[in-house]
């Protein structure tokens, strides 16, 4: 078995034994075995065969038995062979014509390692999508009042600022709070965490003070949707915020090496070393989304990758997001 057979054989069954990819998976098997036909069934017996179905009684006879027994079955030259997953049928081979014994478990071994793969990475896919509803959860809802509030009372005495802000807070709402792919880009996560920041100095006012900057060849480097929004108003609400007369924050992105480095920083009260790293193991709690989006950046990229909190008491608190400049198969939706 090449390796260029597997690799085409995880993708035909990248959405199971009853995706669409399911009948080129069988075609692929069969010209690996050597057999006259290969059948794949799931658990709704339904089978996608290649190479003609034979005997189709014999075939159905055996796909009734292991369905029944999830134990190998034979029924002249016709074999089939329960697919056990996570300690559980998944579905049946079944493959028609003189194939060796240690080539059929090979291949059963081969098609139950793509279908425990697959479903870690859908189980994995489904926790960033939880991870991301929690996260949205945790936007202030405090804000969002503050905000329409001051759009509200701006109708009458500056109806055109109203009318900006009114627009803003929909860009705000649409990106926050719509569904969107698992990836972005650099860009629009700076497009975003900016119209927040005009809607947070109409709230707070000449209080906060805002720089950003970002490099031009990092702007299209895909990062894991909604990232830098929950640090900025973490910065706000528990730096800026509690801090008489205000402060300022600073966003910066640009390329290391091989990685993009975007830091949001922040002159507020800053907290204790230890506390931050409670939080980041979320072990604590008090921070809007530093945790889940550490966590995220970490099953996206791998342990190098991540945030890592400078902060101390009095002091200001430092966030830096560490992500790869490209990655195989990480594409923005």
């Amino acid at each position: 078995m090449t390796l260029a057979h597997v690799r085409r054989l995880t993708t035909n069954l990248a959405e199971g034994l009853s995706g669409p990819g399911a009948p080129a998976a069988a075609q692929r098997l069969r010209r690996m075995l050597g057999a006259r036909s290969v059948g794949l069934c799931d658990l709704n017996a339904d089978l996608a065969w290649s190479g003609g179905s034979g005997d189709a009684d014999a075939a159905a006879a055996l796909i009734a038995e292991v369905l029944r027994t999830e134990r190998n079955a034979a029924e002249g030259p016709v074999a089939a062979a329960p697919l056990i997953v996570d300690g559980a049928l998944a579905g049946i081979l079944l493959v028609d014509g003189p194939t060796p014994a240690k080539a059929l478990k090979e291949a059963v071994r081969l098609i139950e390692h793509i279908l425990d793969h697959g479903r870690l990475q859908d189980s994995a896919e489904r926790a960033a999508r939880s991870e991301l509803r929690a996260l949205r959860a945790e936007i202030s809802p405090h804000f969002v009042y503050n905000a329409l509030t001051v759009i509200a009372s701006l109708v009458r005495s500056d109806p055109e600022r109203s009318r900006e802000l009114i627009l803003d807070f929909a860009d705000y709402a649409r990106y926050s709070l719509a569904r969107h792919g698992e990836y972005t880009t650099v860009a629009d996560e700076f497009q975003a965490i900016e119209t927040y920041l005009v809607l947070q100095r109409a709230v707070i006012g000449d209080r906060l003070r805002v720089q950003i900057r970002v490099t031009p060849d990092v702007l299209a480097v895909p990062l894991p949707y909604l990232v830098l929004q929950p640090l900025v108003e973490n910065a706000i609400r528990h730096g800026i915020e509690a801090r008489e007369g205000g402060g300022a924050i600073n966003v910066h992105g640009e390329a290391r090496d091989e990685d993009c480095v975007i830091t949001i920083e922040d002159d507020g009260v800053g907290m204790d070393p230890a506390h931050a790293e409670a939080i980041l193991a979320g072990k604590s709690t008090g921070s809007v989304g530093l945790s889940n989006v550490d966590r995220r950046l970490r099953t996206s990229y791998g342990s190098w990758y991540g945030l890592v909190v400078e902060t101390e008491r009095d002091a200001g608190t430092r966030v830096l997001v560490r992500v790869p400049l490209s990655q195989p198969g990480v594409l923005p939706s």
